[in-house]
């Protein structure tokens, strides 16, 4: 059974903006160099739009890993949605949504992820808190970028 979980962002910047810095290749890029995580196949630099396929390389763990995405669904600045569609994972599905609240967007990540070989237990222990990390440092960069 898969794990699920959320992150919730909140910043004083338009959703617009940051609803098509997600969507960047590139500041995906920059904002997991410390993984080394890099596109290598499909897009591979701009904007990902629907339908778009992006195959991700990135060290985690201390081991290379390969995983291909696709953006299969999209609303443009409220929601969309990447799934592996190959990759280390027996299921990863990254729901974005963005809203408006006074003066301040909220970006929310639901995550849902299901490991390979380690089941709930690795997942819940080491997975979860390891990927909401990741989420949490790439969404610090992303509104850094934002309000340049």
């Amino acid at each position: 059974m898969p794990s699920s979980f959320e992150v919730v962002t909140r910043a004083t910047v338009p959703p617009e903006a940051l609803f098509d810095a997600s969507l960047s290749v590139d500041e995906h890029v920059t904002s997991l160099a410390h993984s080394g995580e890099r596109a290598i196949a499909g897009v591979t630099v701009g904007t990902l739009g629907l339908g778009g396929v992006v195959t991700w390389r990135a060290r985690h763990f201390g081991i290379w890993f390969t995983m291909m995405v696709r953006i299969t669904a999209l609303d443009r600045p409220y929601y969309f949605v990447d799934e592996q569609q190959r990759g280390p994972f027996k299921a990863f599905r990254h729901e974005h949504t963005f809203a408006r609240d006074g003066g301040e967007t909220v970006m929310t990540d639901r995550i849902t992820v299901a490991s390979p070989v380690f089941g709930r237990l690795a997942e819940r222990l080491v997975l979860v808190p390891y990927l909401r990390r990741l989420i949490r440092t790439r969404n610090v960069h992303l509104v850094a970028t934002v309000t340049s």
